[in-house]
């Protein structure tokens, strides 16, 4: 919905859209004791559109601050239990306030000091909760054209990655040729990963049930090679170097835990302790 302005807003939201300087003060609208500066509009309006998309965000946004501005000032005016409002903005105050302080420790004490050992001994210990949940493989792919040069040559390369230089060959040959080359003989991916980049839906089937090793196939703009040098199933346990991730997730929410709770049982003592809790009795 649009919003029928006064043609000076209208020409300051032009000036706003197509003049925008840091720091302007310059009033756009008042509403009851308020006012809109030519800074905050400036500051809500998304980067990178058209004068007049711009002027429709700007209006939107007026109209917005405009009435809410105004149904505040009456809730202000009209609402009862002011003391319980109160209450409850302080109660939210000193919730954030103290949420933020967490992360601020948790970062510094639990995060920052887990070492690669740390999360290896975890995933050792815990390595039932780490099967994956899709096929897992490492080797090669490549995509090439249709008619490019030297197939029959690639066509061997690939297949004997396990040399360097049939890699190193790989490599250069798709450089100059290839539209996609992906190396992840050093690392696990999912299965899922590659399907962008092969022609057929079917083919993660017939990899799967010939348990891996060399795949070609050919459509009418390119051929596909890939070459599966290790593979796992969703049975198989998730490799630390793939699970990693995870395992520091799992390790750093264990260790929060244990950690806050430890960390409120110190500050509850050392309080007690310097006299800064007392109890009364009735």
């Amino acid at each position: 919905m649009r919003f029928i302005f006064p043609a000076v807003v209208v020409s300051l939201l032009m000036f706003s859209c197509s003049q925008s300087e840091k720091g302007d003060d310059t009033p756009i609208v008042k509403a009851g004791n308020k006012v809109l500066t030519k800074q905050v509009l400036d500051e809500n309006i998304p980067a990178g559109l058209s004068q007049n998309d711009s002027i429709i965000e700007a209006e939107h946004f007026i109209r917005t601050w405009i009435t809410g501005v105004l149904m505040y000032d009456i809730a202000e005016k009209n609402t009862g239990d002011r003391e319980y409002i109160n209450q409850l903005v302080e109660n939210y105050r000193k919730s954030l306030v103290i949420y933020h302080y967490q992360e601020q420790l948790i970062n510094e004490k639990v995060i920052k000091t887990i070492r690669e050992q740390d999360l290896y001994n975890y995933y050792k210990d815990n390595k039932e909760k780490f099967k994956s949940d899709q096929y897992l493989v490492k080797g090669v792919f490549l995509k090439v054209p249709i008619d490019a040069p030297e197939i029959e040559e690639i066509r061997n390369s690939y297949k004997s990655v396990s040399s360097m230089a049939s890699r190193e060959k790989l490599e250069k040959y798709s450089v100059r040729n290839a539209v996609t080359f992906d190396h992840f003989l050093d690392k696990w991916i999912s299965f899922d990963e590659l399907k962008n980049n092969w022609p057929e839906a079917s083919s993660k089937a017939l990899i799967l049930k010939n348990g891996g090793n060399y795949f070609e196939q050919q459509d009418e703009g390119y051929y596909y090679f890939l070459n599966v040098t290790e593979f796992l199933s969703p049975d198989d346990f998730a490799p630390f170097e793939y699970a990693m991730p995870i395992v520091r997730e799992m390790l750093v929410n264990q260790q929060k835990i244990d950690f806050l709770k430890q960390t409120e049982n110190d500050i509850y003592q050392r309080a007690l302790n310097k006299g800064d809790i007392k109890f009364y009795k009735e």
